[in-house]
């Protein structure tokens, strides 16, 4: 199997390095735009689909119209327009689905901060001289702060704030296999406690994001008394992103170090198959019968704090961590159903609603067994993912 990973590195561009990185940014918008509202004509005037193997053949046109378009390379050109291309994949995705479509929009400069180089023209990773060469730009300063492994293939500078960033894409990643430790563990993913695993274990969430409201609320506040277009107020737009980096930022480190110590710890982890979109849900509208055009009580603030909380957690970020460093290191992942984790008694294996007494006591109401309910649901968990694995050991799934 084919292993791909993606390292990600910080770059340290001069000044005139960094100017002609931002130039390349409104460079790869125009483009995008213009790619853009080509497929939206020709499906609106025509019917016709474009592709993006079209819309490379145009590429060589530009030449000789906007030369410094394709100056730093037509890789470069053509990332931005595989980019649209992924967008429209993923709408049509949506749309064969039954989700809500999201067609793909015009880009403003505030929204497109991400330069992409699909093959391996036009830049190389200089790892020994920490530079990376840009065609057009010049070797960057960067920080590899840990060695790459396999072949890079492609890679993406973006810039957030004021930083910019290097990830690069390898493949052929060879796999870092670690010694059995003869240990099995079921995890139930929660709000309060981020993880409870089957032998008793609670980790407690940080809660990032709430630590973080106070601040936020007061960037955000500070925000609104800005006047729109003004120096003061795009200085308090990037406050306000950096105050919401900070937080992303720590919700994945905190991840990751859980995921690497539980990959170390574990030969089987067995996780629940969440569907995180479902969860976040905002409750349906309930309409007055008794007065038109008015609704009644439906929870929806109650149900905000608690996407929130959901959210916060970072429960998808956990399990994808999990996923990819299992697969280097030898270790199985399991996803199991979880239906009835929560309600069934890991000890006599009762199914009731009432055995939950609170979010954080279990006690069945047949066979008096007590216990931490998220551990009684890591418990069913690590069941139901041993019997996952023994059917298909014997080839009956």
């Amino acid at each position: 199997m084919t292993r791909c990973r993606t390292f990600r590195f910080r770059l340290h561009p001069t000044f005139r390095q960094t100017e002609s990185l931002a130039r390349q940014l409104d460079y790869r918008r125009e483009l995008y735009n213009a790619a853009l509202e080509e497929r939206r004509g020709a499906w609106a005037w025509e019917r016709r689909s474009v592709s993006y193997v079209d819309q490379c053949r145009t590429l060589t046109g530009l030449v000789d119209v906007r030369p410094e378009v394709v100056a730093s390379g037509v890789t470069l050109c053509r990332g931005t327009l595989k980019r649209l291309d992924r967008a429209f994949a993923g709408f049509y995705r949506r749309v064969k689905r039954g989700g809500t479509p999201g067609y793909p929009r015009f880009k403003s400069a505030q929204r497109f901060n991400s330069l992409e180089w699909e093959d391996r023209s036009g830049w190389k990773v200089k790892e020994s001289d920490r530079r990376l060469y840009l065609l057009g730009i010049g070797e960057v300063k960067t920080n590899y702060h840990r060695a790459l492994a396999g072949m890079p293939k492609a890679i993406t500078v973006k810039r957030e704030g004021t930083r910019w960033w290097l990830s690069v894409r390898c493949v052929d990643v060879p796999a870092q296999p670690l010694e059995p430790t003869g240990r099995d563990v079921g995890v139930d993913l929660g709000v309060t406690n981020v993880v409870a695993l089957s032998n008793g274990e609670l980790v407690v969430g940080e809660h990032f994001g709430s630590h973080a409201r106070a601040r936020l609320t007061e960037a955000q506040r500070s925000l609104a008394t800005k006047q729109p277009g003004s120096n003061r107020r795009r200085r308090q737009v990037e406050s306000v992103a950096q105050l919401h980096r900070r937080v992303t930022q720590q919700r994945h480190n905190a991840a990751h170090q859980l995921s690497r110590r539980l990959v170390n710890d574990y030969d089987l982890i067995v996780l629940e198959k969440l569907v995180i979109t479902n969860m976040v849900r905002a409750p349906r509208a309930r309409p007055d019968p008794e007065r038109p055009e008015a609704f009644l009580v439906n929870g929806a603030a109650a149900k905000a704090g608690l996407n929130r909380s959901i959210h916060d957690a970072g429960s998808g970020n956990l399990t994808s961590l999990l996923s990819y460093k299992a697969e280097s290191a030898g270790r199985i992942v399991v996803t199991v159903d979880p239906r009835h984790t929560s309600q069934r008694c890991a000890e006599c294996g009762h199914v009731e609603a009432g055995n939950r007494v609170t979010q954080a006591v279990f006690r069945c109401l047949v066979c008096g067994h007590e216990d931490h309910a998220d551990v009684n649901a890591a418990r069913n968990i690590l069941r139901a993912g041993r019997a996952l694995l023994a059917l298909a050991s014997d080839g009956r799934i």
